[in-house]
């Protein structure tokens, strides 16, 4: 095992909460359902993690929508969600996946397993509401082996010069207090460059698909790799 406690949140042994966010954690458990059929996520998670092997960590599981698509070949998911009502959501969600998920207290700018230890980590709407972008994508680098893959599919900075200007009002000032610690004017794709990984295919996706454009709407799916390591 690569943690460095056997501690989940199965057990009931967890250290003190890094985030709580409890009023917003109901309301995202709730939302996040609906947003699988009606908002296409469903069809968003399976291009996400289609083609993933081995030992995966995923950072900022949430209530664990993301177990039920990943592919057979993972061997072994270590789900890492900071949010203890979140974290119980992701642990019932853990028991039905088709693959074995270890769900485990901790935050993406320290996170409890051992370095390069991991074929591949998702990042899936988590970059948003980090208290600490680059450490915790230090973090990422750390615990990734040398070539491994990075898959993450992220909301941030979009539209024209006045959704950008919303964007930034916004996070100056109810977004994140209403919404769990969330920003929605961040570059996630700028900040993986920044941290060193080497990108691949971008997509930029909408979401919802179909509706209203929302400050939160501009979404990018895709892949970087952590560099391998030089002879």
């Amino acid at each position: 095992m690569a943690l460095r406690s056997p501690r989940s949140a199965a057990s009931g042994k967890v250290p003190r909460d890094a985030v709580h966010h409890p009023l917003f954690a109901r309301f995202y458990a709730r939302t996040s359902v609906n947003a699988e059929t009606r908002m296409g996520m469903g069809g968003v998670r399976d291009r996400l993690l289609a083609g993933l092997s081995g030992r995966v960590i995923e950072i900022g599981a949430g209530n664990g929508l993301n177990f039920a698509h990943y592919p057979s070949a993972v061997s072994e998911v270590v789900a890492i969600e900071p949010e203890r009502l979140l974290r119980q959501l992701a642990v019932e969600s853990a028991l039905r996946a088709g693959v074995p998920v270890d769900v485990v207290p901790g935050a993406a700018e320290a996170l409890p397993v051992k370095s390069e230890a991991f074929d591949a980590v998702v990042l899936s709407l988590v970059l948003c509401s980090v208290r600490d972008v680059p450490r915790a994508l230090g973090e990422v680098r750390r615990v990734l082996r040398p070539g491994g893959v990075v898959r993450f599919f992220e909301h941030g900075r979009g539209g024209g010069r006045g959704m950008l200007l919303t964007q930034r009002a916004l996070d100056r000032t109810v977004w994140p207090l209403v919404s769990g610690g969330c920003h929605v004017s961040r570059d996630p794709v700028g900040a993986l460059r920044g941290a060193g990984f080497e990108l691949g295919p971008v997509r930029r996706v909408m979401m919802p698909e179909r509706g209203p454009t929302l400050p939160s709407s501009y979404c990018a799916l895709g892949t970087a790799w952590r560099p391998p390591i030089s002879e």
